[in-house]
Parts: structure tokens; C-alpha cells; sequence
């Protein structure tokens, strides 16, 4: 069975910052993302990698997240993928997916909430 399963979420004050995981079992990706969705608002697209190690970031997050991958294979497909949130502000609260790109492969989500 594919699946993408995220960790790591979690409740910290403005400022502070949290890592979030992606880890795919059943299968490997040429790239996977994260979103996030707050409450009553549609799921955004927030970073990406490749297994090339192409980045890419929305710009509100730009600066303050880093998306990486964590399996240690370079320039193979994409197995674990982490996504480091600093500076985190309140209006960071909210769901956060990985999905792998260009596919109907999503995690179930990981809770960040970011208290003033």
C-alpha cells in the first residue's frame, strides 16, 4: 500500500519552530510537497522538493521554512522529506499535508498551531 505519512506537528509560541517529516512507504516520488490548510480556507501549496533537489517556496514562507529531504540518496526518488518552520507566526497555524506531486497520494496531515 503507497502511503505518505507526516510527523512532527505540534503547539509553540510566536517565533518559535517545529520539523515536520514526510516519510513514503510502498512507494518512492520524483517529488513531493507540503500544504497547509487553516481552518474554513483552501489547501495551499507551501514548498516542494525534487529528487534532484530542486526547491521551491510560497513567498510568505520563503525565508522562514526549509524544505529538504532526509533519506540520504541523492539523486534517487524522494523516500523521506522534512520541512523546517522558523519564525513561526500565528497566521502559520493550520493542517499541514505532504502530498506527492502530481498525484492523489496525500498524508492525513500534522496539526501545527503557532499561539501568540
Amino acid at each position: 500500500q503507497v502511503q505518505l505519512v507526516e510527523s512532527g506537528g505540534g503547539l509553540v509560541q510566536a517565533g518559535g519552530s517545529l520539523r515536520l517529516s514526510c516519510v513514503a512507504s510502498g512507494a518512492t516520488f520524483s517529488a513531493i510537497d507540503w500544504y497547509r490548510q487553516a481552518p474554513g480556507k483552501q489547501r495551499d501549496l507551501v514548498a516542494g522538493i525534487t529528487s534532484r533537489g530542486k526547491t521551491n517556496y510560497e513567498s510568505t514562507v520563503q525565508g522562514r521554512f526549509t524544505i529538504s529531504r532526509d533519506d540520504g540518496k541523492e539523486d534517487l526518488q524522494l523516500e523521506r522529506v522534512s520541512l523546517q518552520l522558523n519564525s513561526l507566526k500565528p497566521e502559520d497555524t493550520a493542517v499541514y499535508f505532504c502530498n506527492a506531486s502530481a498525484t492523489n497520494i496525500w498524508g492525513r496531515g500534522t496539526q501545527v498551531t503557532v499561539s501568540s
